[in-house]
């Protein structure tokens, strides 16, 4: 009879402890962030020979995904219309967002960018989904 106590009480701390593990390791999640940036592009063609392909190899390396966005495609709902080029890009949190910006975004904007746009560039933390 003893041993049927045993294997209960194993049964019920493996579970209980499974659960603390679980939200621990919830709770150390950090929510994606997004990186939205409005540009004001003055030479099309120059921006997407000279900037946009090396750009977006940056994002992509950087780990930043694509979610809205591209030319001509955002439609101002109030206030100042939007520049002609709007995107948001995810990234996995905060953190890689910094990274990305710091490793190379920032440079080739800053560089290369700016001889055929003008940029505004927004760092978003996101929400946690519960």
């Amino acid at each position: 009879m003893k041993s049927k106590y045993k294997i209960a009480a194993a049964v019920i701390g493996s579970f209980v402890l499974g659960l603390g593990a679980a939200g621990l390791l919830h709770a150390q999640a950090k929510p994606p962030a997004y990186a939205l940036a409005e540009i004001a592009v003055k030479d099309e063609d120059g921006y997407k020979k000279d900037f946009l392909p090396e750009a977006q190899r940056i994002i992509k390396e950087g780990g930043g995904i694509y979610l809205a966005g591209g030319f001509n495609k955002t439609t101002a709902l109030s206030g100042t219309p939007p520049a002609n080029r709007v995107v948001l890009i995810r990234y996995e949190n905060m953190d890689a967002l910094k990274k990305w910006w710091d490793g190379g975004g920032r440079d080739i904007q800053e560089k290369v960018g700016s001889k055929y746009a003008d940029f505004r560039v927004f760092a978003i933390d996101g929400i946690e989904q519960k």
